[in-house]
């Protein structure tokens, strides 16, 4: 490659699996060659100006052969001992393949916790810029000694991704055994056409085969491809779906593709050149805080908000910060400044007679936020299949979306019944703290209005001759730091920031969750 044609320096990720390590059936022999080859090429890419990162599978199947096993068993102290016998290994193995080039590895283990913990992220994020900047290759495999289901990645193309956010990387290579991502699965079906160019993680997902499981080793299969491309391209990284044997066209990828100095847009035909899968990263991506918010902080739990909470939370003006007015429900336990995620309930109304949806009144969550931040309640939505949302397609995922029906402990959405039931509904640890007279003189004159309120709602709903009957849809659409711990936030919902003091005894902040992230 000349140097005109030589892709500008660039930061890249290459995951390699354990079906590309080690053969997956016994006596699970080390594919040398292959390693070899991949060896080779990290070199001549640090030798082009590139700073590379290798995420490695194989330590289980590396401790199989080692102890003579012919399967890890089902045991989770089983798996993590034989991870612990094959890590040391698996990186003297890559140590000693990298040494033959003169080039020097460090070995990383992570495990969720580390990414979930804000200090232990950014001492990762600073360790890794260190070694890239001594010219280190880091090898990076999850710390499956200590991990546990709770705090798994689940396998290591979400472990890439992670790292691939981490180091800002331009490009993430995952190497597997197949070519790239294919219409159907083509071992079954020789007809599969292959899928070069994906813009839309979430459209794909939809339309083509994820059927494609890992070995009997691997965890992993096309639909982890798939969740690794979503949350790589959200940080700014194309990601590569590529078949291990042909670790030399990652060369021509990176020569063609969009890199730090091209859009997406500029780049030419991708349809051409070898075959593979691009995932193009967004043109905007998720500052690093945010995507750590959305994709690397453990959500303790949940914050229910209404539909006007949500708009105003979308606004700019906001800031990403959540008001206890909005807030309908809390389910937890958690601490403050812990993660939350943050979903939008919504009443669906369904014609009892017709078995259709009742007229369409109300008017969609993206249009205007109105004076008051709490919605009304004689309304529905046009389309209570799918909640509106700046990015649609990430709340079509199965993940992310969740339907509860008919949920009488969930108090109406109206501002007089979500104070008095605050109240009214306090813990006994919320007990313990007496309310002052304001809020008993408060809870005593909004007696009458959410009595009220409650004889209305069930005189609502004569519509075409047909009574209605209302369902609950609750959609996940974000995640943020809480500022108050769960215990705190169910005494105060549905308040005005005023009467924090008054209910808690002090205010530390007038909003109770920060730093909100939209997914």
């Amino acid at each position: 490659m000349s140097d005109k044609t030589r892709a500008p320096p660039m930061t890249i990720v290459i995951k390699l699996g354990t079906s590309s390590i080690v053969s997956p059936s016994y006596p699970f022999l080390p594919h040398l060659q292959l390693l070899s080859s991949i060896v080779e090429a990290v070199v001549t890419l640090r030798s082009q100006g590139h700073r590379v990162v290798l995420v490695s599978s194989g330590a289980i199947g590396v401790g199989l052969r080692r102890m003579g096993l012919r399967e890890r068993g089902k045991g989770l102290q089983q798996k993590q001992a034989l991870a612990a016998i094959g890590q040391g290994r698996l990186i003297a193995l890559w140590d000693n393949l990298f040494s033959q080039l003169d080039q020097p590895i460090a070995q990383i283990l992570l495990t969720r916790m580390d990414i979930s913990d804000r200090t232990r992220y950014l001492n990762a994020q600073n360790t890794f810029s260190e070694l890239l900047q001594m010219g280190v290759v880091p090898i990076v495999n999850e710390n499956d000694t200590v991990s546990v289901s709770e705090i798994k990645f689940g396998d290591n193309d979400t472990l890439s991704a992670i790292s691939s956010a981490i180091v800002h990387a331009d490009y993430l290579f995952l190497l597997t055994d197949v070519e790239c991502l294919y219409t159907d699965n083509p071992r079954n079906n020789p007809d599969a056409k292959p899928v070069r160019v994906v813009r839309d993680v979430e459209k794909v997902r939809r339309q083509v085969s994820t059927s494609t499981l890992g070995t009997s080793l691997g965890t992993g299969g096309m639909s982890t491809k798939l969740i690794a491309a979503e949350l790589a391209t959200a940080a700014g990284t194309t990601t590569v779906v590529m078949h291990s044997a042909k670790v030399a066209d990652i060369f021509r990828v990176i020569e063609k593709g969009p890199g730090p100095s091209r859009e997406v847009s500029e780049t030419p035909n991708l349809e051409e050149g070898p075959l593979c899968t691009r995932f193009l990263r967004r043109e905007t991506a998720l500052k690093e805080r945010k995507w750590w918010i959305a994709h690397g902080l453990h959500s303790a739990g949940t914050v229910v908000i209404d539909e006007g909470a949500y708009r105003a939370i979308t606004r700019k003006e906001s800031g990403g910060r959540l008001l206890p007015a909005g807030v309908v429900r809390v389910e937890g336990p958690f601490a403050s400044h812990q993660g939350v995620r943050i979903v939008v309930r919504r009443k669906v109304r369904h014609n009892s007679d017709t078995g259709g949806k009742a007229g369409p009144s109300r008017r969609s969550i993206d249009d205007s936020i109105p004076s008051s931040p709490t919605p009304s309640t004689n309304t529905t939505n046009d389309n209570p299949s799918q909640l509106q949302h700046p990015h649609p397609t990430t709340l079509a995922s199965p993940a992310l979306r969740y339907l509860n029906t008919a949920q009488p402990d969930t108090p109406l959405i109206q501002p007089a019944l979500s104070l008095s039931s605050s109240i009214a509904s306090l813990d006994p640890l919320s007990r313990s703290v007496p309310a002052s007279p304001a809020i008993h003189a408060l809870t005593e004159k909004l007696g009458t209005a959410a009595s009220l309120t409650q004889s209305q709602s069930h005189s609502v709903g004569d519509n075409a001759g047909g009574s209605t009957t209302d369902e609950w849809e609750e959609v996940e659409v974000g995640k943020g730091l809480a500022q108050y711990n769960s215990v705190e936030i169910d005494r105060i919902k549905g308040l005005k920031s005023a009467h924090i003091e008054k209910v808690l005894g002090y205010s530390e902040s007038e909003h109770v969750v920060d730093s909100i992230t939209i997914l």
